[in-house]
């Protein structure tokens, strides 16, 4: 009898498994992995927490990052390489050439003065002056070394390769607008035009007209989707074009770069403050090329990465330790990323 019993109780067990599983979790076979799957978060939750994302557009300031009315210098710089350059202008080019003129200037009215026929009826026959000829062939070339060494310095500053753990955004000039790219944040594109004008004919088909809403900046410069950055960090920016030749240029980031077909010309981009900064296409691209404007919007990380995640497909890669894989030549890949993999995978195992 004791044994059909436990027949009749190992085919009740065999038909109905939740039971058996709830035996043994009453006998504590299995109470660990009831413990963990009680405490465990939901794993929904954190994904549909990362997808969120908000961005209002920056309101830009006016004077700033765009030409102004009686303007004659340079646009007020926000880059590193931009206030660089400016104090090249102001302080070594602007003085040598001021000097220059006036010295210029000096020797023309003595010789009117001294050396016209009235004052000096006897020519001088003076065919060759030693001391003379070598002042006015050593002084220019001092001047020029002394504009070459800060030029040639600012020159290698500009071309000088971005880190690489940089963000990289690639820039595509098309015939009249701008594609921006971001490999690094989901590989989304988003595709700029300029704002139509009130009161004038359509530009852009499909495009709403400037002043339409509050962020919006001058006329001509405004479109409807800037080319959004992270301020204060080192930006790879990868240029080409994909029908004629275009050109990327921001005066207030002393940037200017061409867009060539099948050509990538690579620059680094670092904006100091958080703004808008306008600029235009710079080499004459056809029909419309006064009508594809630049706008750069700077924002802080945590906005960026917002306005990132309102993109389908935006992913947020984080702040890098190291550059990945493809960042090292052969050779050059740390000694100690080459045993983490192997050791990543015995622990998963």
């Amino acid at each position: 009898m004791i044994s059909g019993k436990i027949a009749r109780a190992a085919s009740q067990m065999a038909k109905a498994p939740g039971l058996f599983l709830a035996s043994l979790t009453a006998a504590g076979i299995m109470a660990p992995q009831v413990a963990l799957a009680a405490v465990a978060p939901e794993p929904a939750a954190a994904p549909a927490q990362a997808a969120a994302g908000s961005y209002t557009p920056m309101t830009p300031t006016p004077g700033i990052g765009m030409p102004v009315d009686g303007g004659i210098g340079f646009q007020q710089q926000f880059s590193k390489l931009g206030e660089y350059g400016e104090w090249i202008h102001n302080a070594v080019l602007l003085p040598i050439i001021g000097v220059i003129s006036v010295f210029v200037l000096v020797l023309l009215l003595i010789i009117i003065v001294r050396y016209n026929r009235r004052a000096n009826p006897v020519p001088s026959k003076t065919s060759h002056h030693t001391v003379l000829e070598v002042i006015w062939t050593l002084v220019p070339v001092l001047i020029l070394v002394g504009i070459a060494i800060p030029s040639i310095d600012l020159l290698a500053k500009q071309y000088k390769p971005a880190p690489k753990d940089a963000l990289t955004i690639k820039v595509t000039g098309n015939q009249w607008f701008w594609t921006y790219g971001y490999p690094d944040n989901g590989d989304f594109e988003v595709i700029s035009n300029m704002l139509n004008l009130p009161g004038q004919p359509t530009i852009n088909n499909g495009v709403r007209e400037v002043g339409s809403e509050p962020w919006d900046g001058p006329s001509h410069l405004e479109v409807d989707n800037r080319m959004v950055v992270p301020v204060g960090e080192p930006i790879r920016l990868q240029i080409t074009a994909s029908d004629v030749i275009h050109s990327f240029a921001v005066p207030s980031l002393w940037f200017k770069l061409d867009a060539v077909p099948g050509r990538i010309n690579e620059k680094v981009l670092v904006v100091e403050k958080p703004g808008v900064y306008y600029g235009q296409c710079s080499e004459l691209c056809g029909a419309k090329h006064g009508y594809m404007p630049i706008a750069v919007e700077a924002l802080p990380r945590d906005k960026y990465n917002a306005w990132v995640l309102t993109h389908a497909g935006g992913a947020i890669d984080g702040q890098k330790a190291a550059g990945s894989e493809t960042d090292y030549l052969p050779g050059e890949q740390p000694a100690g990323e080459a045993s983490e993999a192997p050791a990543a995978e015995a622990a998963a195992e």
